[in-house]
């Protein structure tokens, strides 16, 4: 397939560009740093900015699968749905964040007085962004959200996948690789079960 990543220079955007490409698939990796992105086989680096709904429409134009691995802070919700509409691509997946997870039924953890004050308004932002798509009635979207602890590890293979509510291992620990997170998008994007919906990842 022909995918394209934009923020692929980013902790998830580079682990996810890695994984597509090591399977086959001819990737374009967008950063407004392209010289950050990792020269692999399988990858074509190319500048953008994903605040430009126009550019990046045109960019990401001619794959089959566009994914957003970028900060919502740093990002319009509306210049993102936009430029994957424009582009005509079949999928849109968005790596997603943990805050949106329940904790208990209607609960986000977000809303827990024990999350970090420094993560709440990418987290709240990122919630937002999930609401909206899930208003979308003509893209075909899927939102991929972390466990609590996204991390740098390694690459497994073995792990759990849940829908809205937070996933913890048996010693109380939310956690994910960036490299396991990677894999579980790439297996969606080869064996779709999650089509306009949100799914998690964790151990």
């Amino acid at each position: 397939m022909k995918i394209a990543v934009a923020g692929a220079s980013g902790r998830a955007g580079s682990c996810i560009t890695a994984e597509l490409a090591n399977r086959g698939h001819h990737v374009t990796g967008i950063a407004r740093n392209p010289e950050k992105i990792a020269k692999l086989p399988n990858v074509t680096v190319v500048k953008g900015d994903a605040n430009a709904r126009a550019e990046l429409a045109g960019l990401w134009a001619g794959h089959d699968v566009a994914i957003s691995s970028i900060h919502f802070l740093q990002s319009d919700v509306e210049t993102l749905i936009g430029a994957a509409k424009d582009s005509g691509v079949s999928r849109y997946l968005v790596v997603g964040g943990a805050g949106s997870l329940e904790v208990a039924p209607g609960a986000r953890l977000v809303t827990t007085p024990s999350f970090p004050p420094q993560y709440k308004a990418e987290a709240e932002k990122g919630a937002a962004f999930l609401d909206r798509l899930r208003q979308e009635r003509e893209l075909n979207w899927t939102f991929l959200s972390p466990s609590a602890l996204f991390v740098p590890g390694e690459r497994t293979g073995k792990f759990r996948l849940g829908t809205d509510q937070l996933l913890v291992d048996s010693s109380g620990k939310s956690w994910i690789s960036f490299e396991d997170f990677a894999v579980a998008l790439a297996d969606e994007i080869e064996r779709p079960a999650h089509l306009r919906q949100r799914f998690t990842v964790g151990y």
